[in-house]
């Protein structure tokens, strides 16, 4: 099957849109890392460089090395939670760096953080499913409309990825269906 690369638009206020509300997504599952990893710091660093992009810095080399450091600290992880937690704070820093091509891949940036949120705390409430998908049904209501618009213009949310991917393509299809 091949890929469409097309071209999106996207505008720099948009993407500070989708990388503060990635951030606010990963922030509800730090505390699961942090309790868990208290002396490791790089999920925070990881959020806390996507707010301050979203906030009107700039797109930096710092702000993606923070998304990889993030990224390997869920390597190190003790607990599969803890690791769905830090890679949920990777993928906000990372949510800058949307690309602005119409690929399904992309939307991961957009949704990725909530997906991998709501797989951490249902992995430490004893994988019990219902918590996932009542977080994902508490980030879809706190999703700007701005978000919604720019998740539009992206294919829907690729048919992979496990609980995480079943995670995302949910709160895409809840997104896109919201009037």
């Amino acid at each position: 099957m091949p890929i469409d690369s097309s071209v999106i638009e996207l505008t720099l206020d948009e993407l500070r849109e989708v990388a503060a509300y990635a951030a606010r997504c990963a922030a509800t599952a730090l505390p699961i890392f942090e309790g868990e990893v208290p002396g490791d710091a790089r999920p925070r660093e990881a959020i806390e460089a996507a707010v301050a992009f979203a906030e009107g810095g700039k797109r930096t080399n710092a702000m993606r090395s923070s998304a990889w450091a993030a990224f390997r600290a869920a390597q190190v992880a003790a607990t599969p939670a803890a690791s769905e937690a830090a890679q949920a704070a990777s993928a906000a820093a990372g949510a800058a760096f949307l690309h602005p091509l119409a690929q399904a891949a992309q939307v991961k940036h957009i949704l990725g953080s909530a997906a991998r949120a709501a797989r951490a705390a249902e992995l430490d409430a004893g994988d019990d499913p219902r918590v996932g998908d009542a977080l994902i049904e508490a980030v879809r209501s706190d999703a700007p409309e701005a978000v919604i618009d720019v998740l539009r213009r992206y294919p829907v949310a690729p048919n992979d990825g496990g609980r995480v991917g079943e995670l995302m393509r949910l709160l895409d299809s809840a997104l896109r269906d919201q009037r």
